[in-house]
């Protein structure tokens, strides 16, 4: 959906170009204490969702956040109606979990969005929450959706 047909409902979510692949769920505040383990850190996480019925390929698709962290999708073919949970953490990449490889937290708990690009460089989709996020919508406790 353009942005410019947003009806409010879409809790601080945009389609900027038609895409199949959107974000859905993300957890931004890792459970638990902030303790820079890989465990806490692979609890903050985005998912990527192919709606559609084809598989895509993500190859060079990126996800970054507003302080410019990015994430580059390498050799993964999203199939139809499937999601893919991208970690913050370390991990052995699979069909549906890859990991960013960091030691550092990276989506804020107060105030963040994330972007979605295809190969392109064309946003496909964005989520805010925080100060960037929808000021009709409430501020949720770490979980978007």
């Amino acid at each position: 959906m353009p942005a410019s047909a947003d009806d409010g409902h879409n809790r601080g979510h945009h389609h900027q170009a038609y895409s199949k692949v959107v974000l859905g769920d993300i957890q931004y505040n890792s459970p638990g204490r902030d303790d820079y383990s890989n465990r806490s850190l692979n609890g903050e996480w985005v998912e990527v969702t192919n709606t559609g019925r084809r598989a895509v390929n993500l190859d060079g698709w990126t996800l970054s956040d507003r302080s410019g962290n990015r994430y580059r999708f390498e050799d993964l073919r999203l199939a139809g109606r499937a999601t893919v949970r991208v970690h913050t953490g370390y991990g052995r990449d699979t069909r549906t979990d890859v990991y960013q490889d960091s030691r550092d937290y990276i989506w804020s708990n107060y105030s963040d969005r994330a972007t979605l690009r295809n190969d392109r460089g064309w946003t496909v989709d964005t989520e805010s929450w925080g100060r960037d996020r929808d000021h009709r919508n409430g501020y949720d406790r770490g979980h978007r959706r």
